[in-house]
């Protein structure tokens, strides 16, 4: 089957299903993991929760932090 046939009859299914391939396309995509990741995970957790304790960083109001990044777009774009 070509990949205009299998894009056609991918888009008849229902939405669901679509949604389900979609996932494991692009997850095939991927490459293998990487066994570093969890490990960094961890140590970047650490390394903020640190911060937050110590007092190196000050804690942001999501909407505060919404409305900075919003600014920084618009800067950006315009």
């Amino acid at each position: 089957m070509n990949t205009d046939k299998l894009r056609e009859a991918a888009l008849a299914l229902p939405a669901d299903q679509r949604a389900h391939l979609a996932y494991d396309l692009l997850h095939s995509l991927e490459g293998p993991p990487d066994p570093d990741v969890d490990s960094a995970w961890i140590a970047e957790i650490e390394k903020r929760a640190r911060e937050l304790a110590d007092g190196t960083v000050v804690p942001v109001d999501w909407a505060d932090a919404r409305e900075r990044i919003r600014q920084r777009l618009r800067e950006r774009r315009g």
